[in-house]
């Protein structure tokens, strides 16, 4: 290669976090009082287990414990208590009209995967059928109906309505000057992040800041002392990967790369925080960091000449086939691509699962296949039409190779039957990957314009049918909406794979929703900053 090599740099701003997590000290990860935190967990249980026969007041009760990010304590109680509560579900219709509690006894059922008709809603219409406009004075029905309205599947007309509704009296309550500072923030949080599109662990972080006091303070203080306990576990996580990364010494052997460590560890905390998946957090940073070293490679920097040979080497999984780049930035993400596999191969063979490696790798070869159909694309200054663009994007979203890599660390409660399914492009994932791919779209396609890149799904619309940019992107978000409509769906009960599996397809959607929610934030980091600090920098006050 010479110097005169025309290569479409992105110039990618630098890492923010510097040395932060690099230099960070081990931390202890018992509390002062490792009593204490027990003690208000089986106070927390007895509370669940208390009011049988008050399903309303366990109703909110679920639905606190879930969002303050302690529900992985009492999966089984929370999930017997719906169980109760689904199949008594007319006598509890019958002796509530309240806008909240039907809105979060719809949402709780259905993010369970509980069947619960839409028609719960219907006595809240007037005599044209319409939603109540005396529900607007309703703030709290109004904030859990939004919620509500969030996981609506196709054809709930009535849901549809409620989605409306909800968005544009919540928005007038921002914009209303005269509203209460703290009203405004609820109304805010709820447009932006509702509950079933949010990280849960930011939504936990969140509601631990506005969670009255009065409503459960056992609660409120579990939830405070377990949330500082799993921040320091994945503190020490960061800190080992951030070395990991630092180690590789990208921004020297791949200077035309993303500097993301930090933000990608974020992404896995957003796939799964508990602790027992400490493993496959370890595993998904390292491969979506290999991804996204990919993508770069394909996107800002290699020919299309040099492309077509790492391709060829990735499809050969060889170290020979390293004899063969023409490039030694080629060579480099070659050698780190087969260390960590071959790491994750060493790790999967401690569980005694060997096979996951073969549909991991398999999944990273189609990846590396589509970036370089992508790329020939833009070599050939050629524009695909949606359709086209939607299904090679598929894999360049990076979501089937990314929810393959999250079963990869789960033990022994994933069989090779969810692997199989991930391999056969199932529904919920051609949504999240739609998804995905859309909203990097939208948020990202002027900035990649401007360098030259291979015309993003708003480019495509464009020029297929001859519209604006608004048009373009009113469409796509049309599709988003469908998208998430889809993956809804596929929650429900029976599931084709175990709910653990579906829930990481969830929690990677939610991911993106957060993280293109109003730019690309993982290109331009600042968006991400606070988010990042409130789960790895700050503690929560205990008193």
């Amino acid at each position: 290669m010479t110097s005169k090599t025309n290569r479409p740099l992105a110039n990618f701003q630098a890492d923010i976090w510097g040395e932060h997590f690099v230099s960070s000290p081990i931390l202890p990860l018992e509390t002062k009082h490792p009593w204490e935190h027990q003690k208000l967990k089986e106070q927390v249980r007895e509370f669940l287990l208390a009011g049988l026969d008050k399903p309303w007041e366990q109703l909110d009760l679920i639905d606190s414990i879930q969002r303050l990010g302690i529900a992985y304590h009492f999966e089984d109680e929370i999930e017997n208590l719906l169980q109760v509560i689904h199949k008594n579900l007319d006598n509890c219709l019958e002796k509530n009209d309240n806008l909240h509690g039907i809105s979060l006894l719809f949402r709780l059922l259905r993010q369970s995967g509980l069947t619960v008709s839409c028609d719960v809603f219907n006595k809240f219409k007037d005599e044209s059928g319409k939603l109540k406009e005396s529900l607007s004075e309703d703030v709290r029905g109004l904030l859990s109906l939004h919620e509500a309205a969030c996981v609506r599947l196709h054809g709930e007309d009535i849901l549809e309505q409620s989605f409306d509704f909800s968005t544009k009296h919540l928005k007038s309550i921002v914009d209303d000057t005269s509203s209460s500072p703290k009203l405004a923030a609820q109304a805010s949080q709820a447009l932006k992040y509702p509950v079933p599109k949010n990280i849960p662990r930011l939504d936990a972080k969140y509601c631990i800041s506005v969670y009255p006091l009065h409503n459960n303070p056992v609660v409120l203080t579990f939830a405070k002392l377990d949330f500082n306990m799993l921040q320091k576990l994945h503190q020490n996580e960061l800190r080992e990967i951030a070395r990991w990364w630092k180690d590789l010494d990208i921004p020297r052997r791949l200077p035309f790369a993303r500097d993301r460590i930090t933000e990608l560890f974020f992404g896995a905390i957003a796939v799964y925080y508990e602790p027992c998946y400490a493993l496959g957090r370890k595993i998904w940073t390292k491969v979506i960091a290999l991804g996204s070293l990919l993508d770069d490679m394909y996107d800002a920097y290699g020919t299309i000449e040099e492309l077509e040979l790492l391709t060829q080497a990735i499809q050969r999984w060889d170290r020979n086939a390293m004899d063969e780049l023409n490039n030694e930035c080629s060579k480099v993400l070659y050698q780190i691509l087969l260390d960590v596999y071959d790491e994750i191969g060493e790790d999967m063979a401690k569980l005694g699962k060997s096979y996951r490696l073969d549909y991991a790798i398999e999944m990273m070869k189609r990846q590396a296949t589509a970036y370089l159909a992508e790329a020939r694309w833009f070599s050939q200054n050629y524009t695909p039409t949606l359709e086209e663009y939607l299904k090679l994007g598929i894999h360049t979203s990076s979501c089937p190779v990314l929810i393959v890599s999250s079963l990869l660390g789960m033990r022994d409660n994933i069989s090779r039957d969810a692997f199989e399914w991930v391999l056969s492009t199932p529904k919920i994932v051609i949504a999240s990957a739609q998804i995905g791919r859309l909203v990097d779209d939208i948020m990202s396609h002027e900035f990649e314009k401007k360098r030259g890149h291979a015309d993003t799904a708003v480019e495509c619309y464009m020029k297929e049918y001859g519209a604006t940019k608004r048009e373009a992107v009113k469409e796509l978000y049309k599709r988003i909406k469908s998208a998430w409509k889809d993956i809804n769906e596929e929650l429900l009960q029976p599931t084709e794979v175990p709910m653990a599996v579906l829930t990481r397809v969830l929690n990677f959607t939610r991911c993106n929703h957060v993280v293109y929610a109003d730019t690309d934030a993982y290109t331009f980091p600042d968006y991400l900053k606070d988010f990042v600090a409130a789960l790895f920098v700050h503690q929560l006050p205990l008193d």
